[in-house]
């Protein structure tokens, strides 16, 4: 008996940027699996238990309850009998995984907001989120680990029921709020609605140049780069890349940058960044992208050393996670969070008002 089985939106290359960089969007396994003329009927949860050699009946049984596998179209219960001709569609949460515990380190967090299904973490800018090679300590996870008193790393949610996971990720070098799942049901119902794409997800961020026009839609495919594999592209043409879409909107000018609203439609590895380099502003700062070099302005030497300046007092990429909206797994409630701008980034602004004002003298 043979299955129609695709995968997609999970990337599973060893030349990935690094654990923390990787989009949402590249966070789950989709599987479509079309039942076999010859299946005898069978429950769900055991048919796909059976089919997916990754995923443990727990596993699979939050899935389900969480409305993360349909049959043609619709949800179903976990004894729901399958039969032949169904096509199903199963979206799991599989970050990627590491081989041994993490060190729990006792880590100042920001934590917004917690009960028994999730946390709310305002992750500062510098703080990797997830351990791997030259970050094995120091890392968000390790902080988790030790807060929430696990030894192992709360990270692999795959076959251990209860483990807290992390749904998505943001770049070490950008702050702002992160959603951690505390159990596999929680776990499978946050990630259902980021596959699904109805997290609300709001970033500022300080441009080069003013857009024009000032808000718009940014809809162009985004993959790795041929040239520089830590790098990622846009890709205008063909099937290269994959899909990503960004909305945008400006906030304040300052002639030589700009204060830019993005909420997120897709979740791709640097969608902000790579989005915006596209429509020609690059973030403020952002070196790998060419954004920490002057972009807009004049030449003379008195902008030059100011500029400098507003480098040296936010040293990275001018880049924010301000909200995030979501339904809680439990209560099934509309839940709505906002951490203001970080110091760094509040002053830079505040330098460039300070200049702008005396340009205007």
């Amino acid at each position: 008996m043979t299955e129609d089985l695709e995968i997609d939106d999970f990337d599973t290359t060893s030349d990935a940027p690094g654990l923390e960089e990787q989009g949402t969007d590249d966070l789950f396994e989709h599987h479509r699996i079309v039942v076999d003329r010859g299946q005898a009927q069978l429950r769900i949860d055991k048919f796909l238990t059976d089919k997916l050699a990754k995923a443990s009946r727990n596993k699979i049984q939050n899935a389900i309850a969480s409305g993360a596998v349909l049959v043609d179209g619709a949800p179903v219960k976990s004894n729901f009998k399958i039969k032949p001709g169904h096509t199903i569609t199963v979206v799991l949460p599989d970050p990627p995984r590491v081989d041994e515990g993490v060190l729990p380190e006792n880590i100042p967090l920001d934590i917004i907001y917690e009960d028994e299904d999730i946390m709310i973490v305002n992750k500062a800018a510098g703080m990797v989120v997830h351990p791997g090679v030259s970050n094995w300590t120091g890392t968000l996870v390790n902080a988790l680990a030790y807060h929430l008193g696990n030894v192992a790393a709360p990270v692999l949610p795959g076959n251990a029921p209860n483990r807290p996971g992390l749904v998505h990720r943001i770049d070490k070098d950008t702050s702002g709020l992160l959603v951690i799942a505390k159990n596999d049901y929680a776990m499978s119902f946050m990630a259902k609605q980021f596959y699904d794409h109805t997290i609300d997800r709001e970033y500022v961020a300080l441009v080069w140049g003013e857009p024009e026009p000032r808000e718009g839609t940014i809809a162009v495919h985004i993959g790795r780069s041929p040239r520089h594999w830590q790098r990622m592209e846009a890709f205008i043409e063909g099937d290269d890349g994959k899909h990503a879409v960004t909305h945008y909107e400006m906030l304040e000018a300052f002639y030589y940058v700009s204060l830019v609203k993005c909420k997120l439609e897709t979740g791709r590895t640097h969608q902000i960044r790579i989005h915006m380099k596209h429509i020609g502003h690059s973030l403020f700062n952002d070196a790998l992208y060419g954004g920490d070099r002057i972009m807009k302005g004049t030449i003379y030497p008195k902008y030059k050393h100011f500029v400098d300046s507003v480098f040296a007092t936010l040293p990275r990429q001018a880049l924010h996670a301000r909200t995030l909206g979501f339904t809680h797994p439990t209560t099934k409630e509309r839940m709505h969070f906002e951490a203001p701008l970080p110091e760094d980034f509040s002053n830079a602004l505040d330098m460039w008002r300070d200049f702008i004002a005396e340009k205007n003298k």
